[in-house]
């Protein structure tokens, strides 16, 4: 599914913006992941997968200018083949996110790693999308908080290894306004980390080692007699 809006909002100053917070972030998350195979899901206007070293990297989605031409809730990859999946922006604008899931969790290996990004509605930024419903990029999407998708990559096996918050200055379109309130990046960090425009989560996936059981099997022993009589009929066989 392709994101309406997309492609004219990243060539705003907001675009830009949250962008390259997303990018910087990213490059600094994937660049110790190592594997064989690496893969993007959707916005294949930024490459989010540059810095890391896994030799196959490929962008998986709907528009014709992906590695991959498919639709995420039927990735086209066999279980457990995948090392590194980053989703920016995903879940929040695809009718089925826990489908989309589930198809990560079945093609990740086991201790992949999965990067989400996505808006915060619990900030500014998602203070305006409820105030003021407007039917175009960003504000057109089903945002999802950060409490609410660990809850979903729990139950399906994951442990959320580590997480940002950032965009802290208010969803401004003008870029010196923008630029006037970088302050609170840094602010937002110290004194307000939950309330940034977007976030950012790591999670790997994790398969618990299942535990052998063995059949109960124990040595047969014969009765006391039993073993008496044989004994007794070795001793006999000996001295004649």
């Amino acid at each position: 599914m392709s994101i309406p809006g997309l492609d004219t909002w990243l060539q705003t100053p907001q675009g830009r913006y949250v962008v390259a917070w997303e990018q910087a972030k990213i490059d600094a998350m994937v660049a110790d992941v190592f594997g064989y195979n690496a893969l993007q899901l959707g916005l294949p206007q930024i490459q989010l997968l540059g810095q890391n070293r896994i030799p196959l990297r490929q962008i998986a989605g709907e528009s014709d200018t992906v590695d991959v031409r498919c639709d995420l809730r039927q990735l086209p990859f066999s279980p457990h083949s995948i090392d590194l999946i980053v989703m920016p922006h995903i879940l929040e604008f695809n009718d089925d996110p826990h489908q989309v899931l589930r198809e990560v969790e079945r093609v990740l290996i086991p201790q992949g790693q999965l990067v989400i990004v996505g808006f915060n509605p619990h900030s500014l930024w998602g203070l305006r999308r409820r105030m003021t419903p407007i039917s175009s990029f960003p504000w057109n999407g089903n945002y999802i908080s950060i409490q609410r998708l660990k809850d979903w990559l729990q139950l399906l096996g994951f442990d959320v290894d580590r997480g940002n918050f950032g965009c802290y200055a208010p969803p401004f379109e003008q870029e010196n306004w923008l630029d006037h309130f970088k302050f609170m990046e840094p602010a937002g960090d110290r004194w307000w980390g939950f309330a940034g425009g977007v976030y950012l989560i790591r999670a790997v996936k994790r398969v618990h080692g299942m535990r052998l059981i063995m059949p109960g099997w124990k040595k047969q022993q014969l009765p006391h007699k039993a073993l008496t009589a044989i004994a007794q009929k070795e001793s006999s066989n000996r001295e004649q």
